[in-house]
């Protein structure tokens, strides 16, 4: 599992300019079911996406996937952690 910590390098205008893309972006990895839940910061100044894949290497092959990340709109962190307890509710997303 993957914590994508997303922080903005650019004003929100262009945040805003790319936001409709960023969220096809998740859309498609919503529909994969690799993505599990992702928001916005509190102040905005970025996001998080928590993503469940199988490898280092693929989540950074999805994370230049996002137009944030190709537009240098936002620059990612990744941090990656092995579930050891979880709510009945996140069981279904990590069953992959």
């Amino acid at each position: 599992m993957f914590i994508f910590n997303l922080t903005y390098m650019k004003p929100i205008s262009q945040v805003e300019q790319f936001l409709p893309e960023h969220i096809q972006f998740l859309d498609e990895y919503y529909k994969k079911n690799v993505f599990v839940c992702s928001g916005r910061k509190i102040p905005r100044t970025g996001g998080i996406i928590l993503c469940n894949c199988s490898s280092k290497e693929e989540s950074e092959a999805i994370m230049k996937k996002d137009p944030f990340y190709r537009e240098k709109i936002a620059k990612y962190e990744i941090i990656e952690f092995v579930p050891s307890k979880w709510s009945d509710l996140i069981q279904p997303c990590l069953i992959r």
